[in-house]
């Protein structure tokens, strides 16, 4: 009996000669470039986009999966802060933001002679709203982890299993999704977000870190597992102190940890 690995290098072996894999940085596509590189060779290539709303942190680990894999990579670059159906920050931003991307890898993909364009969605992302996939979809991207009926827990066992750095990386997402829905997106509370993470992280040691941005306060979601870690008062004193010098009023720590897709609805006419 073929093991999932396996059968994820037989579909590309099926599919065709060559493939574009969206590489985000996260586990997930990193086994499918893996894949891909091992069924296709030097016709697979993997593509990260840095739409200003990736965190560095993220690029960097899409750089360095890239090659561990030993996989062609190409950044492409552009700014979603251009698209003004992205920034105004409704319920679809995401579909709105994976649209954008899927017409970059198409765009990229053809210029290759490319047909397949692939991403890291697995039956799992399923449960969840995401319209984003629905975009992908819309934009000819295919999903092999989905087509073959694999979850994550098998995705982090295929990555260990190849020594992938990153097999136990938490999840993540783009900066935008710290913005509460209604509230537009700007330059500036993504860089503030993104430095108030990296702050959390290297006070506390902890390793997955959402900053809600809520206006003047900083609303701090991490893994259950890590909640006592946050606990120290002296840290906490120097935390206040940090965030307060980026320009937050106020630092609260969610009680209930991190959980996905927890965003704040906020009413327009308010």
């Amino acid at each position: 009996m073929k093991s999932n690995f396996e059968k994820l290098v037989d579909w590309f072996t099926k599919n065709g000669k060559g493939a574009v894999v969206a590489l985000s940085g996260g586990v997930d596509s990193a086994v499918v470039a893996l894949a891909a590189k091992k069924a296709l060779g030097d016709g697979a290539v993997a593509i990260t986009a840095d739409y200003k709303t990736l965190a560095e942190q993220e690029l960097a680990t899409a750089r360095q999966v890239a090659k561990e894999i030993g996989i062609a990579h190409q950044v492409i670059e552009y700014d979603e802060l251009k698209n003004l159906q992205f920034v105004k920050n409704d319920n679809l931003r995401c579909y709105h933001c994976r649209t954008e991307l899927g017409q970059h890898l198409a765009k990229e993909a053809a210029r290759r002679s490319i047909s397949l364009i692939v991403d890291g969605t697995n039956i799992d992302d399923l449960t969840d709203y995401r319209p984003g996939i629905r975009a992908l979809r819309e934009n000819g991207i295919r999903s092999p982890m989905v087509e073959l009926g694999i979850n994550k827990r098998e995705i982090r066992e295929m990555a260990e299993q190849f020594g992938l750095s990153i097999y136990d990386k938490p999840s993540n997402a783009c900066l935008a999704s710290r913005i509460p829905m209604g509230i537009e997106v700007t330059y500036e509370k993504l860089r503030r977000i993104e430095s108030a993470e990296i702050i959390v992280k290297t006070i506390f040691g902890v390793r997955q870190v959402r900053v809600r941005d809520h206006g003047d306060v900083a609303r701090i979601e991490v893994a259950k597992d890590e909640l006592s870690k946050m606990f120290n008062v002296d840290k906490l004193a120097l935390l206040d102190s940090k965030l307060k010098e980026i320009g937050f009023r106020f630092v609260s720590i969610d009680a209930a940890g991190y959980k996905s897709g927890k965003l704040v609805m906020v009413d327009e006419n308010e």
